[in-house]
């Protein structure tokens, strides 16, 4: 069952342009690391607030990536650029 990972968070101003710039790194480091991962999705929100939409094969696939967290230089980039977490949840497609 596809296991989605939904991160809202908070960005400041200045530093969208290195959260984007970062993405891309980001992303190569899910794929050449991450096992299960099947792609992601960034949403911008009002009042400098971010949607990270990330699907995975299974929810031991993001038990493992959470695990490794930012071991990787685009990964560690990517979570640098961010200033604060709203919130993190876990959740499986239904249809």
């Amino acid at each position: 069952m596809t296991t989605v990972e939904l991160t809202r968070f908070r960005v400041l101003p200045e530093q969208t342009g290195e959260l984007l710039a970062a993405r891309v790194d980001m992303l190569k480091d899910f794929e050449a690391d991450r096992t299960g991962f099947l792609g992601a999705r960034l949403v911008q929100l009002p009042d400098d607030e971010w949607l990270d939409i990330v699907e995975w094969a299974s929810p031991e696939d993001f038990a493992a990536s959470r695990d490794k967290g930012g071991n990787l230089p685009g990964i560690a980039r990517f979570f640098a650029a961010i200033d604060s977490l709203v919130v993190a949840e876990e959740g499986v497609i239904a249809v």
